[in-house]
């Protein structure tokens, strides 16, 4: 089985991964995305712009490789605190339908000490079936 990396346009490289992989089925893996832009700065401190974000982001990846939000079957999130995640439940809910509408895939979330980037308040993965 080939597998196809997938890059959004004018994003700068990724270094030692791929934002994704495609199979020949059109299962995608969306390695995970954090609260960075496509020139990879940071658009926020607070946890819900950095997960309206790393949403967005997603969303880029999957729309890469010829799909739509509503392709997305699973998403995997971690978070590096969750009483900010807790205590933002309105706003977190209105920035998750700011990009994946009231499209709902299976979610997880886990909470983690710390993320690679010191930054990163949050980490989103994703599987999704395009084509």
């Amino acid at each position: 089985m080939t597998l196809t990396p997938i890059h959004p346009e004018g994003w700068a490289p990724a270094l030692g991964y791929a934002n994704g992989m495609l199979a020949p089925d059109g299962t995608l893996h969306v390695a995970g995305q954090i609260g960075w832009d496509a020139s990879k700065r940071f658009v926020a401190d607070d946890f819900v712009g950095q997960m309206r974000q790393a949403l967005a982001n997603v969303v880029a990846v999957v729309e890469a490789a010829g799909g739509s939000a509503t392709d997305v079957a699973r998403l995997t999130w971690f978070v590096t605190d969750k009483y900010a995640y807790l205590a933002a439940q309105r706003a977190v809910g209105e920035a998750y339908r700011e990009v994946f509408g009231r499209h709902f895939p299976a979610m997880s979330m886990l909470v983690v000490s710390e993320l690679v980037e010191d930054r990163a308040l949050v980490e989103i993965e994703a599987t999704a079936h395009v084509g």
